[in-house]
């Protein structure tokens, strides 16, 4: 039976009432408290009125009689009781009673239907920084496991695709708060609301749970990891797919080793298509990453625009023009102060409000001859020179080096590279070693293939 089906009529009179935000602080202490139990027989209803008259006092509640609670408070009296509100909640459907024999007294308890919402009023009272967080760093973790995995289960898989939707879904909500937060900063008109807005962010949660996609652990480190590990899984997944297929020709049909075979056969697919989705999923995520730099960089030169303009101009509020102007309107003098200020402000011609030149007259301008653009050839970028610099410290490269040093020799040969970093370390030393000042013996020598399928030059560098 569908869980919808099972809510009764008054379920809904929950969030008509006025005091809906109390009911629900009610709710989620009773569930916690109810899912903290040693025993299984549930919370009795003495229990029950003790935590909520414990969160009535914890949080000074203030209660309003509205049309709702006026109709049970006729029929049960005092209104904003402990006993009342149980009461309440299980007339509404909210909570069950049913009576325990062996306490020989009644105990609550929430319908399934009633569960779903009680753990949604429990996350929109959760702060936003004690929620785990999603990360590139969650993705990977799942994606090294199953590939680490010698039973590949799926359910990995499944983790690391929902981690992945979380964090592309978290993106576009910092996309929108993003241009809330510059809307905002920019719509303020003096100094003391640009202050208000900066102050307010140093606060607010979501800078703080949307710090981690910024940096450098986050998603520029793992970023080609993940393609890497997805690039291995799908090998991985191919080549076992391949014997299973080459497995079909040696068992018969219908036996139990066929259909055990079938099986992993399905699983294999299963799993290729889940860590498609991911890749899939992880290429959005890049895209929304690089579109929020961007747009980051247009939103804050708008509010920029609006600070360095109040910073000139100053505020509307603070703006003298117009009172000035009223001043004027109300002296008798006006004139005499205005021929002072033309002469103070060396004006050129008459002071006046609306003069000839002052109306619209269209401008006649003849039609500039049409002059093609000499083309201009730009010489090549010389690509030869560059050299791509990860980040990577001095010791990190200083290592490098003396381990693949001999007797003066630094050798690059296969046992060298075993990995993408080291492919970069190798390109940072050569690039550093050419500017060097100090004189060395460089050889380039033949290309080598690496185990990883990585192909570079010999090189050699004699101190």
């Amino acid at each position: 039976m569908i869980l919808k089906d099972k809510i009764p009529e008054q379920f809904y009179k929950l969030f008509r009432t006025k005091n809906m935000d109390y009911y629900m602080i009610f709710l989620v202490a009773l569930y916690d408290e109810n899912n903290e139990m040693y025993t299984s027989l549930g919370l009795t209803i003495e229990e029950g009125k003790q935590i909520i008259y414990e969160n009535m006092n914890r949080f000074r509640m203030e209660w309003q009689v509205d049309a709702e609670d006026a109709v049970d408070s006729e029929k049960e009296g005092f209104s904003f009781s402990p006993a009342s509100i149980i009461s309440r909640l299980i007339a509404w459907g909210w909570l069950k009673r049913d009576f325990e024999e062996t306490l020989n007294e009644y105990v609550i308890s929430f319908p399934e239907y009633s569960q779903l919402y009680v753990e949604l009023f429990k996350q929109l009272q959760a702060d936003d920084s004690e929620r785990e967080k999603e990360s590139i760093l969650s993705v990977y973790s799942a994606l090294f496991t199953y590939h680490s995995d010698p039973e590949k289960n799926n359910d990995i898989l499944r983790n690391a695709l929902k981690t992945s939707k979380g964090l592309s879904q978290l993106l576009s909500n910092m996309q929108d708060g993003m241009r809330a937060y510059f809307d905002e900063l920019s719509s303020r008109k003096d100094f003391i609301g640009i202050q208000e807005v900066l102050v307010k962010e140093l606060n607010n949660s979501d800078s703080r749970k949307y710090a981690i996609l910024t940096t450098t652990d986050s998603f520029y480190r793992y970023k080609e990891a993940v393609k890497e590990l997805i690039g291995f899984v799908l090998s991985d997944n191919d080549l076992k797919k391949n014997e299973l297929i080459r497995n079909r020709t040696i068992f018969e049909k219908e036996t139990r080793e066929y259909v055990r075979n079938e099986k992993k056969l399905e699983y294999c697919d299963e799993a290729g298509m889940l860590v498609y989705k991911i890749e899939r999923e992880f290429d959005v995520i890049e895209r929304k990453y690089n579109r929020l730099i961007e747009q980051k960089t247009v939103f804050a030169k708008r509010a920029l625009a609006r600070i360095h303009y109040i910073m000139q101009e100053g505020s509307e509020s603070e703006d003298n023009t117009l009172r000035l102007i009223a001043l004027l309107d109300k002296s008798r003098k006006k004139n005499e102060i205005l021929e002072k200020l033309a002469e103070r402000m060396k004006l050129t011609m008459q002071y006046e409000n609306v003069t000839a030149d002052s109306l619209f007259q269209r401008k006649e301008r003849e039609q500039e001859e049409f002059e093609p653009v000499k083309a201009v050839v730009t010489e090549a970028s010389d690509m030869l020179d560059f050299v791509p610099k990860p980040l990577y410290t001095k010791r990190e490269l200083d290592e490098f080096r003396e381990r693949n040093t001999k007797d003066g020799r630094f050798v690059a040969d296969n046992h060298t590279v075993a990995s993408i970093e080291d492919l970069e370390k190798l390109m940072f030393i050569w690039n550093q070693t050419v500017n060097d000042e100090k004189e060395r013996k460089i050889t380039v020598d033949r290309d080598i293939s690496g185990k990883n399928g990585f192909k570079f030059s010999r090189l050699v560098i004699e101190e």
